[in-house]
């Protein structure tokens, strides 16, 4: 192909993708200065404007012309905003890349624009599949491919290179005859708030509070499940994977902090929602901080989620028709956060709680339905 005379323009309502021109060059250099570039892709640090002239003048025009790599400048009202680009393709098979600017983020344009180059991988490359890759962590990248009907995700430790460091990987692809639409729930976490407390999502601040929490003697008794000793690290273990959850729509959890000093106070959580055989179900599972006991912290935190475990998901609730919540027996104020919130007793399953001694306690099963509020 001639460079940038063959370069296909393809565009929708709102986003355009184009040939990059020479004017492109300060915007894409000022872009790769963002801190989220230099920690997800494997630009050259530091990142110099000779950089983004080699990139856009030498390495984007010889994609086209050997027809070895397909870049397109993503442009926004007029101004450049980001690049996408497909490469390989061996096989019908290739693979998709992509970065935004940091002032176009959260419209919804890196979604559009990749959308676009699938239908161009699929109709006019004739790939039979596409592949995306990203570092795990890399929650923007996940959500736009999510968003755009990539599928089957998995984790290859060690299978992303970034400047001679190896970092675990996240790949997942999407194929010519799959809708480019999200499969599945990517779960939000609306704050919520009553009873003189809060409930939003957790933060990587929050770990100190949850190391002390489940380090508690109590704690570590009921939930005999958690990490003993429980380390710092465990905490920050522990936040990263509820992010996780939230994102391969298996669970939703919550900080229950006070309104005024934002301190932690326990946490809240509906899992298992993808449960292998009825997707309308969700559990409840919590554990307190042992300064907040006795305040009626969890009771009111429980009663607010329940609210929006059973809000429709077409209004931004979780759609469950059924709540389940088990307590050890002999857990009295676990069962009485249940017993508080209208939950019934519906079954006792022998010795099913592990205990760290080996021993076994008896498990209370209790559930609430919506047609019970």
């Amino acid at each position: 192909m001639r460079f940038p005379e063959d370069v296909p323009v393809l565009t929708d309502a709102d986003v355009t993708l184009r040939a990059h021109r020479p004017a492109d060059i300060d915007l894409a250099y000022a872009g790769c200065q963002d801190p989220a570039m230099a920690e997800w892709t494997t630009i050259p640090l530091p990142y110099l404007r000779e950089h983004a002239v080699d990139y856009l003048t030498v390495q984007i025009p010889d994609g086209w012309r050997n027809d070895t790599q397909y870049a397109w400048a993503i442009e926004v009202d007029g101004k450049y905003a980001g690049t996408v680009d497909l490469r390989d393709g061996q096989g019908g098979v290739g693979e998709v890349g992509f970065s935004v600017s940091p002032e176009v983020r959260g419209r919804g344009v890196m979604t559009r624009a990749l959308r676009l180059v699938l239908r161009y991988a699929f109709d006019r490359l004739g790939w039979d599949r596409v592949i995306w890759r990203a570092f795990v962590g890399n929650y923007a990248s996940r959500r736009v491919a999510w968003k755009a009907g990539f599928r089957g995700l998995v984790t290859v430790p060690g299978g992303g290179l970034a400047r001679g460091v190896r970092k675990d990987e996240w790949v997942a692809t999407v194929g010519r005859d799959d809708e480019l639409e999200p499969q599945g729930h990517w779960w939000t976490v609306p704050e919520l708030e009553g009873g003189g407390i809060r409930l939003r999502e957790l933060r990587d601040s929050d770990a100190q509070r949850v190391q002390e929490a489940c380090s508690d003697e109590r704690t570590q008794y009921w939930l005999s499940g958690m990490p003993a000793p429980y380390q710092l690290t465990d905490a920050e273990g522990f936040i990263r994977s509820r992010k996780h959850a939230q994102a391969s729509g298996d669970a939703v959890a919550w900080a229950a902090v006070d309104p005024v000093t934002d301190e932690l106070l326990g946490n809240v959580s509906i899992f298992d929602l993808q449960h292998r055989i009825d997707r309308t179900v969700g559990e409840i599972g919590y554990w307190m901080h042992p300064a907040a006991r006795g305040r009626k912290v969890m009771t009111t935190a429980v009663g607010l989620v329940i609210a929006h475990a059973f809000k429709p998901i077409d209004e931004g609730g979780l759609g469950r028709r059924r709540l389940v919540l088990m307590a050890a027996e002999g857990n009295t104020a676990s069962a009485h956060v249940a017993e508080a919130n209208g939950f019934t007793l519906v079954g006792t399953e022998r010795a099913a709680s592990p205990r760290r001694d080996g021993n076994y306690d008896n498990l209370r099963i209790y559930d609430l339905l919506a047609t019970d509020i």
